[in-house]
């Protein structure tokens, strides 16, 4: 199980790193265009938290210090992931929404198994 977890969340880290980092690096007036339902601050502000979550799903469990910080991170990318998948759902289609919901449920599995196997 240990194993299937490093590989859930190392993928996980993947998904947040790039999405969390082309929020920060795109420029504002495009990355508006593309959620026009939102403001730019606010899209820079789920890339800060995308980014860090992506960082605490990985760094304290390999590093060793706080590794109770693994699990609540990965319930911190959850409510993203919840918004996320309302977002997508109301705004494109339902079939779209199927990835961040699968996401997030990697997320919930990350976040149970982290806590239940926590030393």
């Amino acid at each position: 199980m240990n194993v299937a977890l490093w590989i859930i969340q190392g993928l996980l880290a993947l998904i947040f790193l790039f999405a969390g980092g082309v929020k920060l690096v795109i420029p504002m007036d495009q990355l508006v265009k593309q959620a026009p339902q939102f403001s730019g601050l606010f899209l820079r502000f789920v890339g800060v938290c995308e980014v860090l979550g992506a960082v605490g799903l990985i760094l304290p469990r390999l590093l060793r210090i706080r590794p109770g910080l693994t699990p609540l991170a990965a319930v911190g990318l959850i409510g993203i992931m919840i918004g996320a998948t309302a977002v997508t759902a109301a705004t494109n289609s339902v079939v779209q929404a199927i990835f961040p919901a699968v996401v997030g449920l990697l997320l919930v599995y990350v976040a149970y198994g982290r806590w239940r196997l926590a030393p």
